[in-house]
This record gives C-alpha cells, structure tokens and sequence, in this order.
C-alpha cells in the first residue's frame, strides 16, 4: 500500500511541474505584458525600464529557473499592475468562487446520481428516456448558453432574479443553477451506465436467483460496485471546481477566481495567471490523487498491479 501511495504522489507532483513548466512557457510566447501594460504611446525607455524589473529581459530559461526556485520557497510573484502578491490577489477571490461551486456540486451529485439510479433500474422506460434527453440536453448545452438562456428567462423576461453582480444571496442563484444543471447532467449519464453494467453482471443474478430481496441487491450488491467508476467522475467535478467557474463567473459578473483569471489574461498580469494556473493543477491532482488512493482502498486489484509496475 506505501508504495501504491508513493507512486501516485511521485506522479503528482511530477504532474504539477509539467503544468508549470507548459503555462510559464505558453505565457511568455502569447506576446510582450511590458508593451500591453505599459501602452503602445509609452516611450521605449519605461518600457525597457519595465522590463528590467520585472526580468523580463533575462533569457527565457533564466526566467524560468528564478520562476520555478520561487515556487519552491513560497514566493508565487507580484501582480504587475498593482505590486500586490499574486497568492493575496487569488485568495482574496476563492471565497466567492466556492460560494458558488459548493452549492453546485451538491446540486450535481443530489440531481445526476438519483436521476442516473432511477433511469437505470427503469431502463427503457418512460422515466428512462425523459432522464436521457434531458441529461444529454443539459451535457451538450454550454453553460455559457444555459446562463444566458436563464438570464433572459429569470431576470429579463420575469424579472425573477437579478442578471450578475453579488451583492445578496439571490444573485448566486443563476450561476449555481448554471453550474449545477450541467453537471448533474454528465453525472445522471455515467451512473446510468455504470449501473447498467453492474446489473448485468453474474453475481447480480446469482444473487436474485437466491431469492434475495431486489432492494437489497440493489443497495447491497449493485450500488457499490457501480460508485467505483462514480467516484471518478465525482474526483473530476471537485477538482474542477475552481476552473469551472471561469465562464459562468464572466456571464454573471460574479467576482470570483474565475474572474480574475479571465481579467489577468486580458492585461498579461503574468504572475496572477501563473498563480490561478496552479491553485488549478493542484486542485485537479490531488482530487485524482484522492480518487486513486480511493481507488486503491475499493479495489485491491489496484494495489498488486501497482507492486508488480514498481
């Protein structure tokens, strides 16, 4: 079990650095941050003088090894545009954002689980095809589209809801409905499917055969087996917590990290992209790396193959 968890966590972090190394590297080839922030009138003097504080006239490798040293001390940059730390700048933000993801997730796991369970033990049903329409309806939609839909619906037609802003609970309503509905869509689909393929198994009909209560087949028998690859897709929707929230907080004009990316894209803010960049991979392994270790405790399958790569 130590070395299945070593493993996973080697592959981690070697994860994180990839992730680190492929946005320092795409960052600085997306154009010049000390010609867009200062302006194009600005005189080639504040500009070159820009560049020489914040090293961004130091060969590209140099920038990367004094970036990625940093990292390794805690020292995540400065804003360009303010002077402030990077890491104070997305904290500030996290806040709000979960305000909305957290209430999102419970939707998508409260909705798309039970919707999943029911459509499969009715397979080809009634109930079963208005689950799938409206579960692929809701996958193939973006939520761009969906938020949209709903402001005009809500807040422009009925008048309901407000479009964007936060100042009270009511404005979170539409981007955590946004968020919720599309994923309890993917989530419905999957469990469905994983059902589906437990129910067919032999030990499920062994287990009827037997005269054993279908309830408790399905609780009992049928339910955990069908969580495993579940849980997958659970890992994937918490670790994209943060990352989901880009679109819908710039439909809604939510202030969250979303946001924040989107704006620090816009002005190169280079130290807050990387910085929001990295909460991000971090949050997305160590989600997997939860699931895997999951993984490992479900399914001890897992952990031989584990003994026998190493």
């Amino acid at each position: 079990m130590l070395r299945f968890v070593a493993s996973r966590i080697a592959r981690a972090a070697l994860t994180i650095s990839m992730v680190v190394t492929f946005a320092f590297i795409v960052l600085r080839m997306s154009g010049d941050p000390a010609q867009i922030i200062m302006g194009a009138d600005a005189p080639p003097e504040a500009v070159d003088a820009f560049r020489t504080a914040w090293g961004l006239d130091e060969p590209i490798w140099v920038q990367y090894l004094s970036y990625f040293w940093a990292i390794l001390q805690g020292d995540l940059g400065r804003s360009m545009r303010d002077g402030r730390d990077a890491i104070v700048l997305v904290t500030e933000r996290i806040p709000a954002t979960l305000a909305l993801t957290l209430p999102a997730l419970a939707i998508k796991i409260g909705l798309g689980i039970p919707a999943g369970i029911y459509a499969a033990l009715h397979r080809n049903s009634l109930a079963d095809r208005i689950v799938m329409v409206v579960a692929v309806a809701g996958f193939t939609v973006p939520s761009f589209v969906l938020g949209l839909l709903l402001v005009l619906l809500f807040a422009v037609q009925l008048g309901w809801l407000p479009s964007g802003g936060q100042e009270s609970w009511r404005h979170a309503i539409l981007p955590v409905v946004t968020l919720g509905l599309g994923g309890a869509a993917v989530l419905a689909r999957f469990t469905r499917s994983a059902m589906l393929e437990v129910l067919g198994q032999p030990f499920i009909r062994t287990a009827s055969a037997k005269g054993v209560p279908w309830r408790a087949v399905v609780v009992g028998h049928a339910l955990p087996n069908a969580a495993i690859p579940t849980v997958t897709i659970i890992g994937f929707m918490v670790g994209s917590l943060i990352a989901g929230a880009v679109v819908v907080e710039s439909v809604f004009s939510w202030p969250g990290v979303g946001r924040l990316l989107v704006v620090a894209v816009g002005n190169r803010d280079l130290a807050v992209v990387q910085c929001v960049l990295l909460l991000v991979a971090v949050t997305m392994v160590c989600s997997n790396l939860i699931v895997d270790l999951l993984y490992g405790l479900l399914d001890p399958r897992l952990r031989g193959a584990a003994r026998k790569a190493a």
